[in-house]
């Protein structure tokens, strides 16, 4: 069993790589490694899509390696294979993103990626920092965790939806801010996984036994 993040050069992956690879042992998840490799993303069992930075740069930079989309895509729509999204990773699962400039998304995800505008003045943007996890959908890869769980944000945009059977939970600020999205063989976290202690993990690990 293979679980492949995707290195685009969007954001240091240090953090996860040691997160997947710890869950990997405790769960029996088997081999978790960091590739830039088309024929790596080809063979994998599980794909993670991490990300950090603008929307259009990101997609950009995925575009760009040599094989490395194309490889994404076969896998994803064409064998079904589970696929996780973290942060900007999670937004380029929607149709369309509107940072700078409107950017085509993967389309996995029935909604658009907006600059957050909380109700609030107080509330500064980029969201940065912990907040609770209000759970609005079922899925096997958050067995485990509940509403009011933390997860750690840090990011400016997120997704809008369209269809709201689609997102998985959301956290308040200033308004409801998509926090988790998911769709047939794809889930995405606008959170940070590695960085969100308990519940984190435990999502990690659901991820690396789930068989959609």
């Amino acid at each position: 069993m293979l679980t492949v993040l995707i290195d685009y050069e969007s954001g240091n992956l240090h953090s996860a790589e040691k997160a997947f690879q710890r869950m990997a042992r405790e769960t029996g998840g088997g081999e978790v490694i960091v590739t830039d490799r088309a024929e790596d993303v080809a063979r994998a069992d599980r794909i993670v899509l991490p990300g950090d930075g603008a929307f259009p740069a990101c997609k950009a930079a995925l575009a760009d390696r040599s094989g490395l989309y194309d490889a994404m895509i076969e896998a994803v729509e064409t064998r079904g294979r589970p696929f996780l999204g973290i942060c900007v990773g999670m937004q380029l699962m929607a149709r369309m993103g509107h940072e700078y400039e409107p950017t085509p998304g993967l389309g996995w995800i029935d909604g658009e990626v907006h600059r957050i505008t909380p109700s609030a003045p107080s509330l500064k943007v980029p969201h940065m920092g912990w907040n609770d996890l209000v759970i609005t959908g079922r899925h096997p890869v958050l067995d485990g965790i509940e509403t009011g769980d933390h997860a750690y944000f840090v990011h400016s945009y997120h997704m809008e939806m369209t269809d709201l059977t689609q997102r998985l939970a959301y956290a308040e600020y200033g308004g409801e801010v998509t926090a988790i999205v998911a769709s047939g063989n794809t889930i995405g976290t606008q959170f940070h996984p590695e960085k969100s202690q308990a519940a984190g993990l435990r999502l990690i690990a659901n991820f690396l036994t789930w068989a959609p």
